[in-house]
């Protein structure tokens, strides 16, 4: 296939196109910057003519796209002013989605976030592990997406055929930022993100896996590690986190407390880049 990758001189961006390249696919990148080339595109996704002309074709790099990952946003809170944030990532998202649809794209993958789900979880969620059942936005870039999802929602019922398929990160670690997990032995540390995190590769691994499974209507999951980011228990972290929330099912030992089960279930996906075994690799060399 022919994949068109907003965002993809950002982290995660960066290693999806090294993973879809491998895999075989034709990747066109579409970001603000990036380095010049056959397999990239300078745009300004808040243009939606840009946009629109770029998803349909440009001379002497592709004649349209078979399909879409979507990762480009300002990517936290603090960068910019808020309202900026909320601004520019729901503008993009809505310039990309509609410009896809408009050029006959019918296969998307699209980045949400754990944001979208209650981060950074003054207020605890419900239950826990916390899935894709519980939406809930504390600040305006989970605004943004928990807006992005059921822009999304609606979306797909325009063309029967229309697949997006929406990805709840929560904090990406590339291979070289392990060493922060010298921390895992505090009980603050992570706390914003129930202490959860995920591998770099392992979230382009599960792009990958979207994409392959990818089948009309919308579609949401939760992209974390199985495992707790930190060395204390995962029962006493909860009673620690968030006293008094359910559990919904016996905690295991360091068990994650953002759940990515529908994931491992209905797309395959494991993890395969976990922080024990990476920060001690770091450490070693």
């Amino acid at each position: 296939m022919r994949i068109a990758i907003t965002g993809s001189n950002g982290k995660l961006g960066r290693a999806v196109v090294e993973r879809l390249t491998r895999d075989g696919h034709e990747v066109v990148g579409f970001d603000r910057s990036g380095p010049a080339g056959s397999g990239f595109t300078l745009v300004d996704l808040l243009d939606y003519g840009q946009t629109l002309d770029a998803m349909l074709g440009v001379t002497a790099r592709h004649d349209g796209v078979d399909a879409l990952v979507h990762l480009a946003a300002i990517p936290v809170n603090g960068l910019v002013p808020d309202a900026t944030t909320f601004h520019n990532n729901l503008t993009v998202s809505f310039n990309v989605m509609f410009a896809a649809l408009r050029a006959g794209v019918r296969t998307i993958v699209a980045a949400s976030s754990i944001t979208a789900m209650g981060f950074p979880f003054d207020e605890p969620p419900p239950y826990l592990p916390v899935d894709e059942g519980f939406t809930a936005a504390n600040n305006t870039y989970g605004l943004a997406k928990v807006l992005e999802e059921a822009m999304f929602a609606q979306l797909v019922r325009w063309q029967e055929s229309t697949s997006i398929t929406a990805l709840r990160f929560t904090n990406v670690v590339g291979e070289d930022e392990y060493d922060s997990f010298a921390l895992a032995g505090d009980p603050s540390y992570r706390r914003d993100l129930l202490g959860s995190y995920l591998d770099v590769r392992d979230g382009a691994e599960l792009v990958a896996l979207a994409l392959t499974h990818a089948r009309p209507g919308l579609e949401t999951y939760v992209a974390a590690a199985p495992d707790s980011g930190l060395e204390i228990p995962s029962r006493e972290l909860a009673a620690t986190w968030c006293p008094g929330v359910e559990l919904r099912r016996p905690l295991g030992e360091h068990e994650s407390l953002v759940s990515s089960e529908k994931a491992r279930r209905e797309l395959g996906f494991e993890a395969r880049h976990l922080w024990r075994h990476e920060y001690r690799g770091s450490r070693s060399e």
